[in-house]
């Protein structure tokens, strides 16, 4: 099992150069994208392909005022309701979901072609760990053969009280 700690968030790193392996790393995302848009006749925006590619780098749980904030910092010219309707499409387009449902602030992260991501979340200060754990995928898969159904993801969120938490008590 790995962790990694969410807090504090630093700011977004730039974006890949074009023609970088990075940059042909977000080609095939974009390309969903762009198909799922083009079956809803939208057009793929410049705006919209800044806010994919930010949530491509971003790589982890996120609040859409932090994304945007990142976003403003690196030079992005985008409006709040554009942000928050393309986190919609995105949802729709099964790239992101949902994170942290505690939380009293919506949440989001990129899932698609991604393994699946747990996370602990502390109850008491809001801080969440991700992490990956191996025996869940299996206790997963084992789980759903005995009902005949086929595995494609899924999500586990731990609540407790992290350290920190016990110590502000």
């Amino acid at each position: 099992m790995t962790a990694s700690p969410e807090s504090p968030r630093e700011p977004l790193p730039p974006l890949p150069a074009p023609g970088s392996a990075e940059a042909a790393a977000m080609a095939p995302l974009c390309a969903v994208f762009r198909r799922y848009l083009k079956s809803l006749n939208l057009k793929y925006t410049p705006e919209r392909a800044d806010i994919l590619e930010a949530i491509i780098e971003h790589d982890r749980i996120f609040e859409v005022e932090e994304l945007m904030a990142d976003m403003i910092r690196r030079g992005a010219r985008v409006s709040k309701a554009t942000v928050y309707r393309t986190i919609k499409l995105l949802q729709d387009a099964g790239i992101i979901t949902p994170a942290l449902f505690d939380s009293k602030q919506a949440h989001y992260q990129l899932v698609y072609g991604k393994a699946p991501r747990d996370s602990m979340v502390c109850v008491k200060t809001g801080r969440h760990v991700e992490f990956t754990d191996d025996e869940l995928a299996a206790v997963r898969d084992r789980i759903c053969r005995a009902h005949g159904w086929d595995p494609v993801g899924h999500r586990f969120q731990i609540y407790a009280i992290s350290p920190e938490g016990r110590a502000a008590e």
